[in-house]
């Protein structure tokens, strides 16, 4: 998360245990910050750590664990060109690292003034697709596209075997479930070439407003990608997809552009869900995707629930063998 959310700021400089670092308060002096308005942001991110700076600043901080330098600098190549976009992202006004403060990255952007939400609204989730295409349309400078890695579409079928040698998954439902992706693949056209992902648009990076729960901004570029377009839905619980595609195709689609974006998204659910059963518990971490199980009852859920029509057609289930 990059940019400040409002919640409950009322503290002394130690939110939920977190001190501010005197280097941090000598940063916000640079920006005619005082040190009693530096206070660590109520909500904190994976890669790095959040500090209100006033009511109109934010720096993030990377943290020492292994990648989160990365991703703050891959962040700061991506935000001026998202932002350039009009896309609803904080501006960068600062970056640094290797200074005589912080040694290590830091960003400081504009804060966003607004709410987080477990569950966004629909309102939220079609202006979140709209941002998306139009993030997903544009073409890439060269430099941001040589400082963002490009994913690759990989095979799930030897995965799939893996899972069933090693025993978590029955030889029977491992060949009905390639069986299923296989035809996934057969109904949807050759994938277009890879655009700009933002990479992880769960809930926990979107920030809302008030009464109508409007997309405000999407925060925290450091999963950003060259990938194929579908992969970003996998990051929407399934049963929201509709909502988010429904705002990013502009309207509900006709019937072949349904059946191949939802083929897309379907497969990239499915495989990362199977990928995540022998990975350890998660007891930490609070979005939808966290721990092992969930990606697979999320599917469930989404069919359980009933999806609307006529995306509940183009996602139908199958039968089990």
């Amino acid at each position: 998360m990059s940019g400040g959310i409002d919640g409950n700021d009322g503290n002394d400089g130690n939110q939920g245990g977190l001190q501010v670092p005197c280097a941090v308060r000598a940063l916000a002096r640079r920006h005619g910050i005082g040190a009693d308005e530096v206070l660590p942001a109520p909500f904190q991110g994976v890669a790095g750590t959040v500090f209100l700076l006033g009511e109109h600043l934010v720096v993030k901080v990377a943290r020492p664990e292994p990648g989160c330098a990365a991703d703050l600098r891959k962040e700061a190549l991506v935000v001026p060109f998202a932002t350039g976009l009009g896309l609803r992202t904080p501006e960068l006004v600062a970056y640094g690292e290797g200074d005589e403060d912080l040694p290590g990255p830091w960003a400081v952007l504009w804060r966003v003034h607004g709410r987080a939400a477990n569950e966004p609204g629909p309102r939220a989730y079609r202006e979140l697709g709209r941002e998306l295409a139009l993030l997903h349309g544009a073409s890439v400078p060269s430099g941001v596209a040589a400082g963002v890695p490009r994913d690759e579409p990989a095979d799930p079928a030897p995965g799939i075997e893996r899972l069933v040698a090693a025993g978590y998954l029955g030889a029977g439902l491992g060949a009905w479930l390639t069986g299923w992706l296989a035809e996934l693949a057969a109904a949807r056209p050759a994938p277009p070439g890879p655009v700009l992902i933002h990479g992880d648009v769960s809930a926990a990076n979107l920030v809302l407003g008030g009464r109508g729960g409007g997309l405000v901004a999407l925060l925290d570029w450091g999963d950003a990608a060259l990938a194929d377009p579908a992969a970003e839905f996998a990051k929407v619980p399934l049963r929201r997809v509709p909502e988010v595609l429904t705002g990013y195709l502009d309207g509900v689609p006709d019937a072949d552009t349904g059946r191949a974006w939802t083929a897309g998204v379907l497969t990239h659910h499915l495989a990362w869900a199977v990928a995540r059963l022998p990975t350890p518990p998660d007891t930490r971490g609070g979005h939808w995707s966290a721990q092992p199980g969930n990606r697979l009852l999320e599917l469930l859920r989404a069919y359980a629930e009933g999806l609307p029509s006529p995306w509940a057609a183009w996602m139908r289930s199958k039968r089990l063998p």
